[in-house]
């Protein structure tokens, strides 16, 4: 099985996946790390060479591929619920988990920067939540409180897993 984890920029998709996977003994893929070694250049790079259609295309070949690797933990990047090929592509080849964080929470873990192609001031990761916080919820298969430690939260996946299994 394939457990793909969706959530908010800071939420903790790579450092919870990471634990996940080794908790699920499963290979651990993170897809912004993959576009950027298939493309030999970071994320930002790619944002500003090629906009945000362009990543987003990278993204949805590399969830494809990821679609592949089963069995297998993977953390999608915030926006890949976006594309409805990209949901049919989650939907189809796995289990979907929102790590749900609030807002206070996210703004103490992601300050506005250069490496945040979309959050560059105060006020963008509020507007990206009110825009996909909705899709997130609608489309995962479980929801999990995601302020924890890394472990924690992982653990609550695998429990969260167990008794809907």
């Amino acid at each position: 099985m394939i457990v793909y984890l969706v959530g908010m920029p800071g939420s903790g998709k790579s450092t919870v996946g990471e634990e996940l996977a080794g908790r699920l003994g499963v290979p651990f893929v993170d897809l912004d790390t993959e576009i950027e070694r298939r493309e030999g250049r970071a994320v930002p790079e790619i944002f500003a060479r090629e906009g945000e259609a362009g990543f987003r295309a990278l993204e949805a070949a590399e969830l494809v591929r990821a679609g592949t690797r089963d069995p297998s933990v993977v953390s999608c990047g915030g926006g890949v619920v976006l594309e409805p090929a990209n949901r049919i592509t989650l939907r189809n080849t796995g289990t979907c988990v929102f790590l749900d964080v609030p807002l206070e929470v996210l703004q103490a873990r992601v300050q506005p920067g250069v490496d945040r192609p979309l959050i560059h001031e105060q006020g963008d990761l509020e507007r990206l939540l009110e825009a996909r916080g909705p899709l997130y919820r609608e489309f995962a298969a479980h929801v999990v409180d995601g302020r924890g430690d890394p472990g924690q939260v992982a653990d609550a996946i695998v429990e969260e897993m167990r008794w809907s299994a």
